[in-house]
């Protein structure tokens, strides 16, 4: 462990900066520091739980909001990660929502993103 603070309970504390995209009894949406396309957004409990399996409800509390935000809004991908090895960087539950596109070129581990030249 380390005595650093959570840099997500600071963000949802107001004792660290961020962009809030939405606000919810139980949970933000901001900006992450480094957004993979324009538009990506990381949802994040208030409570502070290391991952999706620490607390269900919450996690479960957070889907919901994560789902609110871009209900109608066209194709997403929602990732969250639990420990180290399943690329986790930040220990308090967090979602991932992506905007896609066809042939966007982000990949994801075992999808490559892109379509085969010829086929659809």
């Amino acid at each position: 462990m380390t005595d650093q603070p959570c840099p997500f309970c600071e963000i949802v504390a107001g004792r660290a900066p961020a962009t809030i995209v939405e606000e919810w009894p139980e949970a933000i949406a901001i900006v992450p520091l480094s957004p993979v396309v324009e538009g990506h957004v990381l949802v994040i409990p208030r409570e502070h739980v290391p991952d999706f399996v620490a607390h269900p409800k919450v996690s479960a509390a957070t889907m919901l909001c994560a789902a609110e935000l871009v209900a109608g809004m066209g194709s997403y991908n929602l990732i969250t990660s639990k420990g180290r090895p399943a690329t986790q960087s930040v220990f308090h539950l967090h979602l991932h929502l992506v905007p896609r596109a066809e042939n966007d070129g982000l990949a994801l581990p075992w999808y490559s993103g892109r379509s085969k030249a010829g086929t659809r």
